[in-house]
């Protein structure tokens, strides 16, 4: 039986409670759906001597990435992360939402590049109307385990998890690493925004070794009990 849920938390997990939980400057950070590559430039500000590795498929996102420059803690890996080694489809996102025109045009020349997915949108285009999904494209993806393997990457401190609905995907093919995995902090959705998303109660269900430590009203912070403390 799946333990009932917490109380949701105001705000987001902040700078202080990372620092906190993580306790050091020199964590391994796996930040799968890295963007534009905005957080990856705050776990470098606030740990020094990271290892930060950034996973994003969009290309859009990627260009935007990049031109952030290079940084020695952090390496960009051009994929998505999901439940197969290979090609899979990605839902490319697109459209704008309301604000100032020329803002919006700098910011997102090519269109609204944060909801892409590996899952065919659902809800989402009733939810948010303005985001548009008129095009797929073939992008690499691969098994967390398989990535981590050939990586050598043994204790990762923390998951940080924006993936658009493809959670279950990423568990699937992680749980490997997830064993060793401290902290795995994720977007989550009980109004199954795109195909096959899976709730919160799934998720835990999913992470039979994990217990929630914050939830927030987007996001939920699961902790390792083997690892708790450590």
């Amino acid at each position: 039986m799946v333990e009932a849920l917490p109380p949701i938390n105001v705000g987001e997990l902040g700078n202080a409670l990372l620092k906190d939980l993580l306790g050091t400057d020199a964590p391994v950070i796996l930040e799968i759906g890295a963007n534009d590559g905005s957080h990856t430039a705050q776990f470098v500000n606030l740990f020094p001597k990271a290892k930060v590795f950034a996973f994003e498929p969009d290309p859009r996102a990627v260009t935007k990435f990049k031109a952030r420059g290079e940084h020695p803690g952090i390496q960009l890996f051009e994929m998505a992360i999901g439940r197969i080694d290979g090609e899979a489809e990605f839902y490319v996102s697109s459209g704008l939402p309301e604000g100032p025109a020329d803002k919006l045009a700098e910011r997102y020349p090519e269109g609204w590049d944060q909801s892409g997915s590996l899952r065919p949108p659902k809800n989402h285009k009733t939810a948010f109307p303005w985001v548009k999904f008129e095009n797929t494209v073939k992008r690499p993806v691969r098994r967390l385990d398989s990535w981590a393997r050939e990586h050598g990457i043994a204790t990762v401190d923390m998951i940080w998890a924006d993936v658009q609905g493809a959670e279950g995907d990423l568990i699937a093919g992680g749980s490997e690493t997830l064993a060793r995995t401290r902290y795995f902090y994720t977007e989550y959705s009980d109004d199954e925004m795109y195909e096959g998303q899976p709730s919160l109660a799934q998720l835990v269900e999913m992470l039979p070794n994990f217990s929630i430590f914050r939830r927030y009203r987007w996001d939920v912070l699961f902790e390792n009990k083997a690892m708790a403390g450590a």
